[in-house]
């Protein structure tokens, strides 16, 4: 059955994003100076947990960020502001609910997979938080700006923010059977 233009320009958008945020990880990975991220060697088990929640500070400002738009749009829309128990939102608030909905779900699953690689990572294998975060980040802002645009003009920013998320599920599982 062939796709329809929707369908492919989510597997476009889906496969670009991966491919950077592939090569982002493992570029850091690779050549990233862990000083200069400020990981010291023989972090224990609690001071990279402290760590990976200082570089997850940007996730928590953007759902701030996400949940004052949402807020801040119902206060001055007489149609929304007495909330979402009484009427669905108007269409000047269907996208940054939207927005707000997706990217609660997309930390929660974000931050459980970073605190878990924080749990099972070594010394300079650190780097990779920080860089999740960053591509966690962009993948948000790029979400936001294509919602408008459909389904293909989401793809890219969804992807960009659920790779960093698979990849480290994965890494910490694979970690995790190789006895971290």
């Amino acid at each position: 059955m062939p796709l329809s233009p929707d369908q492919m320009g989510i597997v476009r958008g889906s496969a670009l994003a991966l491919a950077i945020a592939g090569a982002t990880l493992a570029a850091a990975w690779a050549w990233l100076p862990a000083q200069s991220m400020g990981v010291a060697p023989g972090f224990d088990a609690g001071e990279r947990l402290v760590y990976a929640l200082k570089t997850a500070l940007p996730v928590f400002l953007w759902l701030a960020i996400a949940i004052r738009g949402v807020s801040g749009r119902r206060f001055t829309s007489p149609a929304d502001i007495r909330g979402s128990a009484f009427a669905p939102p108007s269409p000047e608030l269907k996208v940054p609910v939207a927005i707000l909905q997706n990217s609660l779900e997309q930390t929660v699953l974000f931050m459980g997979a970073h605190l878990i690689l924080a749990a099972v990572l070594r010394d300079g294998e650190l780097v990779l938080l920080p860089t999740m975060v960053l591509l966690y980040m962009a993948g948000r802002v790029c979400f936001a700006v294509g919602y408008a645009r459909g389904a293909s003009g989401r793809a890219f920013g969804m992807a960009l923010t659920a790779g960093p998320t698979i990849f480290g599920l994965v890494t910490a599982g694979v970690l995790m059977g190789l006895g971290r």
